[in-house]
């Protein structure tokens, strides 16, 4: 498929793969663009990104990018990405803890990178997994509704949000109904939806949450989510890439410019690295706003080592 071609369905049940784009890629960042922080990376250890890959692939769309996780941060540190948010997620009980551990020991050889948690909502020890990781220096903790199925505003969730609070953490949680796909254990559709964020938001007003995609597909409840709340933040992740057939929401940018995060969903992409942020550079925001899309909300939220806000 080339970068012409007709896009690819988002919303609706994705019961096939989705094509791959054999759109070009460049070899590093534009020098113009503000410092770089890619907010929404996968990292797993080898054997669980093979895993993944091979689920990809037959229920997602190919893999452009099949890099283990020091490839990942090499490669886009390599081109001009100053720092990487590292994501990883469990779906079985016992995952977690083991997960958590080995990101823990991958950061302390990787200067670039800001590493986050993972637990399983409802799993034996849940709150003890998360705050002992939360203790080893991880950075905040990523959930994903569709994958681990629970819903954002289930009552196992409580405790997690008010560990999250209790370490000044964020909580990212995948909590948009798309895709969906029978291939997850839970109907999307079913869980996901942004009156339950809002539901969530307003029982811990002092919870950062991100939820990636900028939401999709329900960007108009996001707009005014935004609005509402302080806490909420989101994510470009795959949004504004021109890959799926939705229209492109560029306006949700300006509804809260310093709660917007540039992420890829790196390695785990059909297309070319880069071009997501080809077409924010294409735009026309403001410098303002753009550095503070590209890097600096990122550097307000996680607040790591390395991550002190530029003067």
């Amino acid at each position: 498929m080339t970068d012409d071609a007709p896009a690819a369905p988002c919303c609706g049940l994705l019961d096939t793969p989705l094509p791959a784009l054999d759109d070009p890629e460049g070899p590093r960042l534009p020098d113009a663009l503000p410092p770089v922080i890619d907010a929404h990376v996968h990292l797993f250890p080898d054997r669980v990104f093979d895993a993944i890959w091979r689920w990809f692939g037959t229920h997602g769309w190919p893999i452009r990018y099949q890099l283990h996780a020091h490839r990942v941060v090499e490669f886009l540190v390599s081109r001009g990405v100053e720092h990487v948010v590292g994501l990883h997620y469990s779906h079985r009980p016992g995952m977690a803890a083991e997960l958590n551990r080995w990101m823990v020991d991958f950061a302390a050889t990787q200067s670039h990178l800001v590493p986050l948690a993972t637990v399983l909502p409802g799993e034996p020890g849940a709150a003890g997994i998360l705050r002992d990781a939360f203790r080893a220096g991880l950075r905040g903790v990523k959930l994903h509704c569709h994958v681990q199925a629970f819903s954002v505003d289930s009552p196992e969730m409580d405790a997690l949000y008010a560990i999250c609070v209790e370490h000044d953490r964020p909580m990212i949680i995948h909590a948009g109904r798309e895709p969906r796909s029978p291939a997850y254990p839970v109907d999307p559709h079913t869980i996901c939806d942004a009156d339950r964020v809002d539901r969530v938001l307003r029982a811990h007003p002092t919870l950062r949450l991100c939820v990636p995609h900028l939401g999709v597909d329900e960007f108009k409840e996001y707009g005014h989510l935004l609005e509402r709340h302080d806490g909420l933040y989101l994510d470009t992740t795959m949004t504004l890439a021109d890959y799926f057939d939705v229209e492109r929401p560029d306006w949700l940018l300006g509804v809260r410019p310093d709660r917007i995060l540039y992420g890829t969903d790196f390695p785990n992409l059909p297309y070319a690295w880069d071009r997501e942020i080809v077409r924010i550079a294409e735009m026309g925001l403001s410098e303002v706003d753009l550095a503070a899309l590209l890097g600096g909300n990122a550097r307000a939220l996680y607040g790591a080592p390395g991550l002190e806000p530029i003067a």
